[in-house]
């Protein structure tokens, strides 16, 4: 193609002349020098622009849309040059990232629940498998709930059993109303009968809290499972019927049972409950000492419990328990050291 232009307008002639010169950039750098000299603010076109300015009226006329027209025709000679430089770098990044469709997908890894959570869901099935309802309660306590409603006042010596873990914060409303880890589960039982009226059966499971060390038995976090049934006529026997039958479905009919005289303020009488030691057999090991593992305290609730949330002790009776959730996950499966539930260690989670 070739502009007829009057002399003093410099441009080449024929526009095959400028396409060879595009042709000769092969590269990023020599194309964008083409667009500089023939297309940039600066270049030949804008040169020629200016130019016409100074051409008589009917000059512009007949030169202007031969300019325009060569302006269009480079800047697609430009725009095609650019994108037949780019498709090699486009063919090898497609290459690059080529999707086999045929092939197999990467395996998904499924997420599971963490062994003490898959027990304490089955201790709380166990419960309500029984007529027992579940409910939960705040981490944080009141000391109130925690200590005074369960038989345990400020300067009571029992209060040296629990390690506890203080929250440094006092209520502004009510003078000397302290906050704490709660140190059991056992706080939800005023909490309970403060609400609801008897019968009242319920088991509460949640994280509690310890200031204290640790070994293969004891951590200074664990979860337990609370349970408290209130009613007219129950005895302690509804409170062992109960406890076989939990210790039959969690553990099998071959898993002997040992109940045991103790204290525990809140309750009277207390005792403990433990299941023969998996390790040694019920023969005495480092894991358990005698034999037995120590899975939850109970007793015929206390009747200062009852009074202090208007329960009448000479109308209602009642038993209460709480058991260590990890101490059952541990006879459950064979676990030497209730820490390793803890360490977040892979290879041990992933059995269960």
């Amino acid at each position: 193609m070739t502009m007829q232009l009057p002399p003093d307008i410099s441009l080449v002639s024929e526009l095959h002349a400028i396409e060879a010169e595009l042709a000769a950039a092969t590269n990023a750098t020599a194309l964008e020098a083409w667009r500089v000299k023939y297309l940039g603010r600066r270049g030949r076109l804008s040169q020629l622009t200016q130019q016409l300015g100074s051409l008589s009226l009917e000059q512009r006329r007949a030169f202007g849309p031969l300019v325009n027209d060569a302006k269009r025709t480079l800047e697609d000679l430009f725009a095609a040059a650019q994108r037949a430089l780019q498709e090699p770098k486009a063919a090898r990044e497609s290459a690059a990232h080529h999707l086999d469709v045929t092939l197999p997908g990467k395996p998904v890894t499924l997420g599971r629940l963490h062994p003490i959570t898959q027990t304490v869901r089955e201790i709380c099935a166990a419960f309500q498998g029984m007529g027992f309802d579940v409910a939960e309660g705040p981490e944080v306590e009141w000391e109130r709930y925690n200590f005074d409603l369960l038989n345990i006042p400020r300067d009571h010596p029992a209060r040296d059993m629990w390690d506890t873990l203080w929250i440094n914060w006092t209520d502004p409303n009510e003078e000397g109303r302290r906050m704490l880890l709660r140190t059991h589960t056992s706080p939800m039982q005023g909490r309970i009968m403060e609400q609801a009226k008897p019968p009242i059966r319920v088991v509460v499971p949640g994280k509690v809290f310890r200031h204290e060390a640790t070994d293969a038995r004891h951590e200074w976090h664990f979860f337990q499972v609370e349970g408290l049934a209130v009613d007219r006529g129950i005895t302690f026997a509804d409170l062992k019927g109960t406890l076989y039958e939990f210790a039959r479905r969690i553990f099998g009919a071959d898993r002997r049972v040992r109940f045991r005289c103790d204290y525990f303020p809140f309750v009277e009488p207390g005792v403990e409950m433990a299941i023969d030691c998996f390790l040694c057999k019920g023969e005495g090991c480092s894991l358990c000492g005698d034999g037995w593992i120590e899975i939850m305290g109970a007793g015929m609730v206390h009747p200062n419990v009852f009074s202090a949330v208007g329960y009448d002790p000479e109308e209602y009776t009642g038993f209460a328990f709480g058991i260590g959730a990890e101490r059952v996950a541990m006879l459950k499966h064979g676990i030497d050291d209730i820490r390793r539930f803890y360490a977040n260690d892979l290879r041990f989670l992933r059995q269960f």
